[in-house]
């Protein structure tokens, strides 16, 4: 009874950790490679020497391993596993097994590499190697037991990725105790080693899971790219095709821009990173946006306007913020957000929250809202914002990355029409100038508007003539715009003041 016990135990173990393949050479090629070369050293997938019903292996394409005559014994065939690793693990597992093709008697090494614990731990193990005697009739399944391991190394310990295979080992003819190489290059001519030709193919073994190898720095384990993509790695990179569409014309009293190509940005006194985020810019023919890589929640970036003068960003007179946007990924979080966020000097806020759950990836969002439409305090006065800021936040740690954003700005929903340009015709000289600007339009002038570079207005005036002169002479040097208003249309001219 003892024994039926033990032999229905050991049974529910192998089922347990049946083995499986885990190289046939039939689909996708793994990695291979040649170390210890010299001439003639080669490794290629090849056409099965011999795929004949009964052979004992009819896959149509099988691993060739071929030795040069001029080398070392130790001349070795290198595969990557490209999928799940060979499991060696104490209690798990011991041996491996090959289909080896040869018509002479040879004897096989293969020593296991790039081992670790397990999956989830990627602590180091060393390297196993075992050995096992072909006698020449064909295809053969050769078992190679790590538990008996040879070439001075130890027993397997783990799971490995990575397996040697050496034509030129000798088993000392009994296959079991220590071998040695079969061959001494640097002894009498009758010692020196052959060149061969053999075939391998599939490698089984019990399937370990593939550890953690996305910042190895290696493209492998069915990688897209690099440390990235495939089935255990996180997506690649899917930055935007292109810039998102072009703001409409606006004229710079009607606008403050924190970030855009489009319109002139108001000065900030600082730009900061907060949370782990790192920010980088991205060209697109001119068009610059921003890329932001968010580790933790509440990572972001901010802009501050606590020194500029006149000091803090004014956005009284604006009615609405506008955003561009584009992630990557599934967002998995159903409180995942992107907070837009300008700080009062008091310390409150007007917030806009935007939920990516609901959102596709892939794709820009335009997004303009109204202040009416904001999350907090949207009905302050807006005068003194010290901080405009960029935030993505979550519980429990969430990220999101990499998120890209442009044209960051305020405004009070006018838009330029292209009909006032194209039949109104302005324009000011000397400019720029030290003293003044003087405007000639075609049509009569109704009124000028100057605006300094963060939308306040500093001068006004109502000609009523075909011409005007603008004072400048109180003016600090630097960019102006002037909104010119004429009886066929408006225009808005840029003005530059020594």
């Amino acid at each position: 009874m003892k024994k039926i016990t033990f032999l229905l135990c050991l049974m529910l173990v192998s089922l347990g950790y049946a083995q499986t393949d885990l190289e046939t050479f039939e689909g996708p090629a793994p990695t291979i490679a040649v170390a210890n070369a010299t001439t003639g050293t080669a490794a290629n997938i090849v056409a099965n020497p011999d795929a004949s019903v009964g052979s004992g292996n009819e896959s149509a394409t099988v691993l060739e391993f071929i030795t040069g005559d001029a080398g070392d014994p130790w001349q070795q065939a290198e595969l990557t596993f490209q999928g799940d690793y060979l499991d060696l693990t104490p209690g798990i597992s011991s041996t491996m097994t090959i289909d080896v093709y040869s018509m002479e008697a040879f004897d096989v090494l293969v020593r296991v590499t790039n081992g670790v614990v397990s999956s989830t731990d990627g602590t180091g193990v060393a390297d196993s190697a075992a050995d096992a005697i072909h006698g020449g009739t064909g295809w053969e399944t050769l078992t190679f037991d790590f538990d008996d391991p040879q070439d001075t190394q130890g027993p397997g310990l783990g799971i490995y990725g990575k397996i040697f295979i050496f034509n030129l080992w000798d088993a000392n003819d009994s296959g079991s105790g220590a071998g040695t190489w079969a061959c001494n290059p640097f002894g009498a001519p009758s010692e020196a080693c052959p060149a061969t030709t053999r075939y391998y193919d599939n490698l089984n073994g019990v399937s370990g899971g593939i550890p953690e190898t996305c910042s190895d720095g290696q493209l492998n384990n069915g990688e897209v790219e690099i440390d990235c993509g495939g089935p255990n790695c996180s997506a690649c990179p899917n930055p935007p095709a292109a810039a998102p569409t072009t703001p409409p014309n606006r004229a710079a009293a009607d606008v403050i821009s924190v970030y855009s190509n489009a319109y002139a940005t108001a000065p900030t006194d600082g730009f900061q990173t907060f949370g782990g985020a790192v920010v980088s810019e991205i060209d697109y023919s001119g068009n610059t946006i921003q890329a932001v890589t968010t580790p933790d929640n509440g990572s972001g970036l901010q802009y501050q306007y606590f020194g500029v003068s006149p000091q803090f960003l004014d956005l009284s007179l604006m009615s609405n913020m506008h955003i561009d946007f584009y992630f990557e990924g599934t967002i998995t979080d159903v409180d995942t957000v992107i907070l837009v966020i300008a700080q009062y000097s008091d310390g409150t806020n007007i917030q806009k929250t935007f939920n990516l759950n609901t959102l596709a990836a892939g794709t820009w969002h335009e997004m303009d809202f109204a202040f009416a439409d904001f999350n907090l305090n949207a009905t302050n006065a807006r005068d003194e914002i010290q901080q405009v800021i960029v935030q993505v936040a979550g519980p429990n740690g969430s990220q999101v990355g990499p998120l890209y954003f442009d044209n960051l700005y305020f405004h009070n929903n006018q838009v330029l029409s292209t009909e006032s340009f194209e039949t109104t015709e302005f324009r000011a000289y000397p400019n720029p100038t030290n003293g003044n600007w003087n405007i000639s339009g075609k049509s009569i002038i109704t009124s000028v508007a100057v605006y300094d570079i963060l939308g306040k207005q500093v001068i006004n005036m109502a000609p009523i003539a075909n011409e005007a002169a603008i004072d400048a002479s109180s003016l600090n040097s630097g960019i102006y715009f002037a909104r010119i208003e004429g009886v066929n249309g408006s225009k808005t001219i840029k003005l530059i003041k020594e």
